[in-house]
């Protein structure tokens, strides 16, 4: 059946931040004293709430991270991703072709998807349908904010499909009830896989394809050819 309401994760999915962000972060980390590479903080870190991820910090140093530090963080983070955030290839495309709703439910903040949302040009797609980790009790992988998504735009969980780039957030899908499908631009396919994605692909124009079968026509720049 087809879906009623197709629910996209922020981060990576819409926009494509996560390398801008983490690469920020790794190196505030550094000054810290750990020197976290890139590879760990994506297998770790992506996809989850910041809650947990200073939670994770906060153990290996040994104490809590300093409000100043995260306050840094926030600071520097919104304005790389001003100055750099992108679209994801071929999701506005994607976009303007779909005909049934959507929203957006990310483990960022609200002002962290104002900030990329706008600086991209798609927050008018999602304005007032944007839902936030933070709204709700659990982050990614537990299915709260899914449910919390659905039940705002009134529709069943088994009538949505989620678009999820992290191992945690396709496992939140799944806990959830609903039909996930993984974009592997930066995760391998396979965790996505074995994390309960249905399919993964890299391309971002094959989405309606995999959700319809039928092909969306390349009209704007951030493409992939």
């Amino acid at each position: 059946m087809p879906p009623e309401l197709i629910i996209f994760d922020c981060d990576g999915v819409l926009v494509d931040s996560e390398l801008i962000t983490n690469r920020v972060f790794a190196q505030m980390l550094a000054g810290i004293g750990l020197p976290l590479g890139l590879d760990y903080l994506f297998e770790n870190f992506v996809g989850r709430s910041m809650q947990h991820c200073w939670s994770e910090i906060a153990r290996m140093l040994g104490h809590e991270v300093p409000e100043s530090f995260r306050a840094e963080f926030q600071l520097r983070s919104l304005t790389a991703l001003r100055e750099a955030v992108t679209a994801v290839p071929g999701v506005v495309d994607v976009l303007d072709s779909l005909t049934i709703p959507i929203c957006v439910a990310s483990s960022g903040s609200h002002e962290k998807m104002t900030t990329t949302l706008g600086a991209t040009g798609l927050l008018p797609r999602f304005r007032d349908r944007m839902f936030s980790a933070t709204e709700v009790a659990r982050g990614k992988p537990a299915p709260d904010i899914f449910l919390y998504a659905a039940a705002k735009c009134g529709v069943e969980p088994e009538q949505c499909v989620v678009i999820e780039d992290s191992s945690a957030g396709v496992r939140a899908g799944v806990a959830a009830g609903m039909r996930v499908y993984g974009y592997s631009a930066h995760t391998p396919a396979h965790r996505l896989l074995e994390a309960g994605a249905q399919a993964a692909f890299t391309d971002m124009a094959r989405l309606p394809e995999l959700l319809f079968g039928w092909k969306v026509p390349r009209q704007h720049e951030n493409r992939l050819d």
